[in-house]
């Protein structure tokens, strides 16, 4: 017989998916049954947030869903974090869970793991979420969710399973079949003209990029170069146009100096960014003003009018739509001066940042140069804000971190481990802090699990050092912040790693490149100490 839980197992193989993330529980078992007959593998973390956070990193690597098996009642509520983290950067996800038999719903009887109403509570960090009440219906809730990953803003969804479903016969059913999802598309053909017609007249034009065009880092570039125009990237769009390409400005948009360079244009064309605060107002300061003409694109029609309103908006993929606009665009459409005023934006933001932020800084670019194809996953952190600030990614998912929207601590381990299972033999490396790391330290046990060869550097000031700094700045008494914190390097060692104590920061490349040459998961500790804290 082909159970439910087989015929699950089937769907996701026929349709991309390769990696599944959960921890086995007495409600889960039966999802188990197909996965060897499919090649699927199965990644263990110690705690279902590690799990939607390995998801994650997955996901934003591979550019497929991040796919989890999690159970029903404190399952779901452990990954419920890593879910909110998921959704405010608008990365795919597919939650698989189970939830009490159906008779058993709603009713307080004191089930195992029950909850008045899962879907319910999870509806807030999911795109959406769906119970399954018959064997039928589960193909069509699995073809509306990979078609939501495909064609409009992805995020996570939750479909739950209940326990008297999972088990039941489902050889009944088609087999399952490769989707075709329906593509978001190129955009509205007048809005695509009267965006040529803004583009043709603009002598000063600037790219800004966000996360919702990590995909179209070619088309970024084709249209940054006809255009002669500077590329600014938030921060989930980073290496968008790569690490020393004379156009980009890796800068953060919260920065003086790219303000200076919004407002000394003459056509901002927006594509895939929500202007969210923590990309724009970094330092306490409301969004920029806009005062000059802008094309926005987004594939959900819904945010190009949130924040800031643009004169010409285009729902569409990004991809297609820059493809479109590039291949509309005139002989004589093209700026001026477009490499100078980028090299201009680059020097003056890196001296605003401080000398601080320019010595983590210039940790996190001996790494990248150490290892150019690195994914640098970041937790909260003192470099991590640093690079948020002003840090060049080689190409685009390199450089991703929980430091924006969400900013959950304890991503940067288990997003990290993701990444790696994603990325195959490309270096990974990950950025934590001391405090963040004890979130999710048990995961160092899911790396050796998973074979995943990451470097961990951790940035150890004893405690919450950031929040810390932030209260005394503020007179405020600083209870909380400071921690015991452990032998880092033994527990390490403990769990099969390798580890040391970085003796001097000029040392990193040479540490990380040696860590990856290795092939084993390393933890190297830099104390706080070394950048004067």
């Amino acid at each position: 017989m082909k159970t439910l839980g087989i015929y699950l197992a089937d769907w996701l193989a026929t349709n991309g998916v390769d990696t599944i993330f959960g921890i086995p529980g007495v409600h889960t078992v039966e999802l188990y049954r197909g996965l060897d007959q499919n090649g699927l593998t199965h990644i263990t973390p110690r705690h279902e947030q590690g799990a939607g956070f390995m998801a994650d990193g997955y996901a934003r690597v591979t550019g497929k869903p991040g796919v989890c098996f999690i159970i029903t009642g404190p399952g779901m509520t452990n990954i419920a974090t890593a879910m909110g983290q998921a959704l405010g950067d608008s990365i795919p996800m597919l939650v698989i869970s189970t939830v009490n038999e159906t008779a058993t719903l709603g009713r307080g009887l004191g089930e195992l793991h029950e909850l008045p109403d899962q879907r319910g509570l999870v509806s807030g960090v999911a795109r959406w979420s769906e119970t399954v009440r018959s064997v039928e219906a589960l193909p069509d809730a699995l073809a509306r969710a990979f078609a939501l990953f495909a064609c409009e803003r992805p995020g996570p969804v939750h479909i739950e399973l209940p326990l008297d479903l999972i088990a039941q016969d489902a050889s009944h059913l088609p087999a399952p079949e490769m989707l075709l999802p329906p593509s978001a598309g190129a955009g509205d053909a007048e809005a695509l003209q009267l965006a040529v017609r803004a583009v043709e007249a603009a002598t000063q034009p600037v790219l800004l990029v966000g996360g919702g065009a990590r995909h179209a880092s070619i088309e970024v570039r084709r249209l940054a170069e006809r255009l002669d125009a500077p590329v600014i990237m938030t921060v989930n769009a980073r290496g968008a146009l790569p690490h020393g390409h004379p156009l980009a400005v890796q800068a953060s948009p919260s920065l003086l100096a790219v303000r200076d360079l919004f407002a000394g244009s003459d056509l901002v064309i927006a594509v895939g960014t929500e202007f969210g605060w923590t990309d724009f107002g970094l330092y306490d300061q409301p969004l920029p003003d806009f005062d000059v003409p802008m094309i926005r694109i987004d594939i959900d029609p819904g945010q190009l009018w949130r924040s800031v309103t643009p004169d010409v908006a285009i729902a569409g993929d990004a991809r297609a739509v820059l493809a479109g606009l590039y291949a509309a665009l005139g002989l004589d459409a093209g700026g001026s001066e477009g490499e100078s005023r980028a090299e201009a934006a680059r020097t003056r933001a890196r001296d605003e940042i401080g000398s601080a932020y320019r010595g983590y800084v210039a940790l996190l670019e001996a790494v990248r140069d150490a290892l150019p194809e690195v994914a640098m996953i970041g937790d909260s952190t003192q470099f991590v804000y640093a690079g948020n600030c002003d840090f060049a990614a080689t190409g685009p998912n390199r450089w991703f971190n929980s430091a924006t929207g969400y900013g959950t601590l304890g991503y940067a381990l288990p997003a990290a481990i993701g990444a790696s299972i994603g990325a195959g033999k490309a270096p990974v490396v990950c950025l934590a802090g001391d405090g963040g790391l004890q979130f999710t330290l048990a995961e160092l046990g899911s790396a050796i699990d998973a074979r995943t060869p990451i470097i961990l550097v951790v940035l150890n000031n004893y405690g919450y050092g950031e929040i810390k700094s932030y209260m005394q700045e503020r007179q405020i008494p600083t209870i909380g912040v400071d921690l015991h914190t452990p032998d880092f390097q033994a527990l390490a060692i403990a769990y099969g790693w390798q580890a040391e104590m970085l003796q001097s920061l000029d040392q990193i490349g040479a540490r990380v490149a040696a860590a990856a040459a290795a092939g084993k998961p390393t933890l190297i500790e830099i104390d706080g100490s070394l950048f004067g804290g």
